[in-house]
């Protein structure tokens, strides 16, 4: 098959969850013979951040101007097999109406940001990338959440079929590694400053480094200020680059993930950390939300933790436990999360619509 794909983008991974799993995916589907051509509008941000320039597997086209871009853009339309648009796509409604009035097989919509679409849908609030009609025009919708959003897209939105297309790891970029002492730590916490992580950090890292002044946290993030709790054994790394994941992973103790709270709310939708962490046979200790078991099998593949004292059990944790643990989560991230199985997936569900 041949899909056209109009995101947000895959040429930066600079504060941008979808450009790692875009990579992952469309380097997994090359492999099954598919051909991959992906749209992003280059903007300054993310053209000054960019680490990477071609797409694996695929074609990679930058472009400034939608209308001057158009002629391209219909020329691949005409040649696709699928179309698809994504959330946060800064043309998502111009390019949604082109791929309407195409010949494509397959027209498909995938939201990475169901939690956010969703929540500003009960909020009344406007979502930029989706059109006056929803999704009912689509062949096929896919969202990176699962459970009771896929129901919530069909009644808000009108959509027809819908799919979850989960998050995955790349296994040739995240591996175990050996650690470094720039980014040792008791236990680290790789992500963006946010508003609505902050209350759970602090119970989950904060208090926890004020209760154990020996031990070395460590944040890998942008965003951060003054204004952050900052304790003397907190260290700040600002923006980890994805190449130095797998380094900053295996140099921890433990990798906290902390949950954004419309993910959280929704349940069923993993952050990618969980997936790199575990193909690195890292452990992570998570804070809890739902259906976080249908992926890794907590106190076997994963740990949790609700409060303060989780996080300072886990600290006391025996290493060949947690060298046991983070075996099993590695398992099960080569087992089930990969993004061969990933693009497996995809092409199950576009065969299905194609037919």
């Amino acid at each position: 098959m041949k899909l056209v794909i109009f995101g947000l983008s895959v040429s930066s991974s600079w504060g941008n969850g979808h450009a790692t799993l875009w990579r992952g995916l469309c380097a997994a589907l090359s492999r099954r013979h598919h051909d991959v051509v992906f749209f992003e509008r280059d903007v300054p941000y993310y053209a000054s951040t960019r680490d990477m320039e071609t797409l694996p597997g695929g074609q990679l086209i930058l472009y400034s101007d939608w209308a001057e871009t158009l002629p391209l853009i219909e020329r691949h339309l005409h040649e696709a097999d699928v179309a698809m648009t994504t959330s946060y796509c800064p043309d998502a409604i111009a390019a949604s109406q082109l791929i309407f009035e195409s010949n494509v097989h397959v027209r498909c919509f995938y939201d990475l940001d169901t939690p956010i679409t969703l929540d500003r849908l009960r909020r009344g609030l406007k979502v930029d990338y989706i059109g006056e009609r929803g999704l009912r025009d689509f062949d096929l919708t896919l969202s990176y959440s699962g459970g009771a959003s896929l129901k919530e897209l069909q009644n808000r939105l009108g959509a027809g079929t819908v799919f979850p297309l989960y998050g995955s790891v790349d296994p040739s970029v995240h591996f175990p590694v050996l650690p470094s002492n720039e980014y040792r730590s008791d236990i680290s916490y790789l992500g963006t400053w946010s508003v609505d992580r902050q209350q759970r950090l602090e119970e989950l890292f904060v208090e926890p480094a004020k209760r154990m002044p020996q031990a070395r946290f460590v944040i890998g993030g942008s965003m951060y200020d003054d204004r952050f709790p900052w304790q003397p054994n907190i260290h700040l790394k600002n923006h980890i680059p994805s190449s130095d994941h797998p380094t900053f992973y295996c140099s921890a103790k433990l990798n906290l993930n902390v949950t954004r709270q419309a993910m959280a709310d929704n349940g069923y939708c993993p952050s990618g950390r969980l997936f790199e962490a575990a193909a690195c046979g890292c452990v992570t200790l998570s804070d809890a939300w739902e259906g976080l078991e249908t992926f890794f099998e907590p106190e076997k593949e994963i740990l949790i933790a609700r409060d303060t004292n989780d996080t300072l059990e886990a600290l006391k944790r025996d290493p060949e436990e947690l060298h046991r643990l983070g075996r099993a989560a590695r398992e099960k991230a080569m087992s089930c999360h990969t993004a061969d199985i990933r693009a497996r997936e995809l092409e199950s569900y576009l065969t299905q619509k194609a037919a």
